[in-house]
């Protein structure tokens, strides 16, 4: 029931934005309209037009947007080119070499859902701000908070952006500098901060509140020495333990109960977006990793588009190689699960590999393997088994079909549709404890830093405890935990670890991809359309 009320008071809100802007006969007898004196008079009046705000968010869940970008360009995710699929004039491959390019249409559509978010908050907070009602103040803060967040996104993403929070304002603005951005999404979270509900309950989910900001301003002073140039340990510290403390949230049991489809439940997770496969689409993810034939293993009623893949060593790094020899290279057979002797990590929940069934339990044929795929397709009389492995040839221009472990993070539904009805998790409480973690590291607190990691590897089940804390087992951990979380581009940047070569591909023709830390890749390019619609940005350092 919490899920589907705050949902209701969203589509609300998306109502009241379809008939602001549509057309209507001017000639037409007005019998009623929706004006800011005889709206918003309830709370529930106000949280149905901030559902217009927050349904920004729905582009989060989707291809070609701002969790492509970040994943694609780290070494979680690789969309290899698959024959006559996947090419898509190179961009994602692009993005995968960081090779990037202001015209990649992935970059457009990032700048267009953060400056949409940030532009309906600001014509938001412009309304609420001309009424004389006292609940309007605590929503304009709500509304702040959220800006923050897009902005946040931002500053992390393209670093050096404009600054808009008039809505009235007509003219075209400026690119300001990252610090000046930092700046301003802090201060931001320093006012409202106080002002926002400390509620862990039905009117909250799925909203700002206390706690999903602290994670904001955490993520700020974690990530500080790369925006400013400053660290900010201690302040990150201190975040990241104020969330923690409070007792609202709690680590889960499972690892997997986050990622549910009804995981609305979760005492774990801080902020989310809900989507729903009936109200709020947009949750493409099974369409986008699943293979075409795996439509007959969950019988859904869309065909999947086999495209994005797990980069083998990030795959492996779940799995002991000495213990379990069988998940490296072409000779895997899909049995790292039953191969192994070793311990094992509850999170390779995050993947699906291994032999792919129908949903009565047949072998599932995959009729356009290709000769050269190692998984024995010449064994079966019957036809190849679709056989997903970790191990991946080539990123182009003969990616194999089955070759890459499929994201299987979030639960999929038998019977489901294109869209998934999955809540997707923007912050939960592993991240503060692995971020308080990190920051004690840093200021060296190693006891208590080599405590918080090892409570997360207790919850992901079987796991010995590390006896040391390091930078490397510590980066490693972050990795497992937030996979595809939309974390790791930003921790390879704060450990200094991005471009360094990752890539395993054989055939690739060309050197292992290397820069060093601080590189401009290190940052986005603005996107060319954006330049040519507003002279006043600049590009970033480093692009054309």
């Amino acid at each position: 029931m919490k899920k589907i009320l705050n949902i209701r008071y969203f589509l609300i809100g998306l109502g009241l934005s379809y008939f602001a802007s549509s057309c209507v006969d001017l000639d037409e007898e007005v019998y009623s309209a929706v004006t800011a004196d005889n709206f918003f008079n309830t709370d529930e009046e106000f949280i149905s037009a901030l559902g217009q705000a927050y349904t920004s968010l729905g582009g989060l869940g989707n291809h070609s947007g701002l969790w492509s970008i970040n994943e694609i360009a780290s070494d979680e995710i690789v969309v290899s080119h698959k024959g006559g699929d996947w090419f898509d004039g190179g961009v994602l491959l692009q993005l995968h070499q960081h090779e990037f390019k202001s015209d990649n249409p992935f970059f457009q559509n990032s700048w267009n859902f953060l400056f949409g978010g940030i532009n309906t908050c600001n014509r938001l907070i412009f309304s609420f701000e001309t009424l004389d009602n006292p609940s309007s103040e605590a929503f304009i803060a709500e509304l702040r908070a959220l800006r923050a967040l897009y902005y946040y996104w931002a500053l992390d993403a393209f670093g050096n952006v404009p600054i808009v929070t008039d809505f009235s304002d007509t003219e075209a603005p400026d690119t300001k500098s990252r610090q000046e951005v930092y700046d301003f999404v802090l201060g931001e979270l320093n006012e409202i901060i106080p002002l926002l509900p400390t509620a862990k309950d039905g009117t909250t989910y799925g909203r700002m509140t206390k706690w999903s900001a602290l994670m904001i301003r955490m993520k700020l002073y974690l990530n500080a020495e790369v925006y400013t140039g400053s660290p900010q340990w201690a302040l990150a510290a201190a975040d990241a333990s104020e969330i923690i403390d409070s007792g609202i949230y709690s680590l889960m049991p499972s690892y997997q109960s986050n990622f549910l489809i009804n995981n609305s439940q979760s005492t774990e997770n801080i902020f989310v977006y809900p989507y729903d496969k009936v109200f709020a689409g947009g949750f493409n993810w099974v369409m986008m990793t699943l293979h075409i034939v795996s439509q007959s293993t969950f019988n859904l009623t869309q065909q999947p588009w086999n495209g994005y893949q797990t980069v083998e060593e990030f795959y492996n790094s779940y799995v002991d190689p000495a213990k379990n020899p069988g998940t490296q290279g072409p000779v895997w057979k899909g049995l790292a699960l039953e191969q192994s002797t070793g311990t094992i990590d509850g999170r390779l929940s995050n993947f699906l590999v291994g032999p792919q069934f129908r949903s009565d339990g047949t072998t599932l044929v995959d009729p356009g393997v290709e000769p050269t795929d190692p998984t024995g397709r010449n064994g079966d009389p019957n036809g190849p088994p679709l056989t997903f492995m970790p191990y991946l040839n080539e990123i182009s221009p003969g990616g194999l079909r089955q070759a890459g472990a499929r994201i299987a993070k979030y639960e999929f539904e038998v019977g489901g549709t294109d869209n998934m009805s999955n809540d997707f998790v923007i912050f939960r409480l592993s991240d503060a404890i692995l971020s308080l973690a990190e920051a004690k590291f840093r200021m060296g607190e190693t006891t208590e830093a080599l405590a918080l990691v090892n409570q997360i590897r207790a919850r992901a089940g079987n796991l010995e405890p590390f006896t040391s804390i390091t930078e490397e087992n510590l980066f490693a951990e972050r990795g497992r935990e937030m996979f595809v979380e939309m974390t790791r581009r930003q921790d390879l940047i704060r450990f200094k670890k991005y471009g360094e070569a990752w890539w395993p591909f054989e055939g690739m023709n060309r050197p292992k991809l290397v820069h060093s830390p601080g590189s401009y890749l290190e940052l986005f390019p603005i996107p060319q359309p954006q330049l040519l619609a507003n002279p006043k940005l600049q590009q970033n350092p480093g692009y054309n």
